[in-house]
């Protein structure tokens, strides 16, 4: 599959086989992929080509309208391997919007309340029993992959990201699964330093991150104490989300400064000893 000279995009975009979904499901992500075509441009594809079983995507995030596109266009290039991505539960309830979501088997979150009073409304009355980490891990235990925003929410800021939050740390060390760092951009951002509500998208897709040192440690913090190996486990996470932080900033544009997150504190270790200084995360 050739690109385009100069625009990292394939060029048969609409012709490609998608074995891991249904024809109606296929039918739809290439209606979807039209406008994919026009509006976004990726560098990096090569990164989810050939890969087998799970993954963890973690993206930047500027607006609605990438929550939309940018899964259409990463499960299109996985052959239509599903991306379950971490979502408010309130955009399931959008009409149209919501089954469009369903589609990709989304993973909704239920800490936040909608402004809307009929979205409120319809707010699911039994929660899930276990928290989003746990079930986003059982998911890639089982071979799916997950998309996850790592910020948050959205951020209209045009040159800085948001601090990290640490749960993408603890999905990757407790599963062991590798992230892809995909960084998202506008051109209009970097002409007139803002953030559109629409525009085109500039997708740079890293190689994916494996934490295999940092899982072993996770891992064995299970041996201490309930609370040192959870305050290990957080830093821990902290590090492995350090790091996804700084690999979005270079693929996006946006700084990503050490110094907005949690400031240093000293913990005692699974070792023994008695202090560790916490390296300066965004968390």
């Amino acid at each position: 599959m050739k690109n385009a000279p100069g625009s990292g995009f394939p060029v048969k975009q609409p012709f490609g086989k998608l074995p891991f979904l249904t024809p109606g499901e296929s039918l739809l992500l290439r209606l979807l992929m039209i406008p994919v075509f026009f509006f976004v441009r990726a560098r990096g594809v090569e990164h989810l080509r050939d890969r087998t079983g799970p993954l963890i995507f973690a993206c930047n995030h500027n607006n609605s309208i990438e929550s939309v596109l940018v899964p259409a266009f990463l499960t299109y290039h996985c052959g239509g391997r599903k991306i379950s991505f971490v979502v408010d539960w309130m955009f399931g309830k959008i009409p149209f919007a919501g089954s469009l979501l369903e589609l990709t088997d989304p993973m909704y979150v239920y800490h936040k309340r909608s402004t809307s009073r009929f979205l409120e409304a319809a707010r699911p009355r039994e929660l899930p029993s276990k928290d989003a980490v746990s079930r986003c891990c059982e998911r890639l235990m089982s071979g799916r992959r997950i998309g996850l925003f790592p910020e948050g929410k959205r951020n209209r800021d045009p040159f800085r990201l948001l601090p990290g939050k640490t749960g993408v740390g603890h999905i990757a060390l407790r599963s062991g699964v590798p992230v892809v760092p995909v960084g998202i951009d506008y051109a209009v951002r970097r002409k007139k330093a803002k953030i559109p509500v629409f525009g085109r998208i500039v997708l740079s897709i890293g190689e994916p991150i494996c934490f295999d040192n940092l899982a072993r440690l996770y891992r064995a913090s299970g041996e201490c104490s309930a609370s040192v190996a959870r305050a290990e486990r957080h830093r821990l996470a902290a590090r492995a989300t350090e790091r996804i932080m700084r690999a979005l900033s270079g693929l996006c544009g946006k700084s990503c400064d050490p110094r907005d997150s949690t400031v240093s504190e000293e913990k005692e270790n699974c070792s023994g000893n008695k202090k560790i200084r916490e390296e300066p995360c965004p968390v």
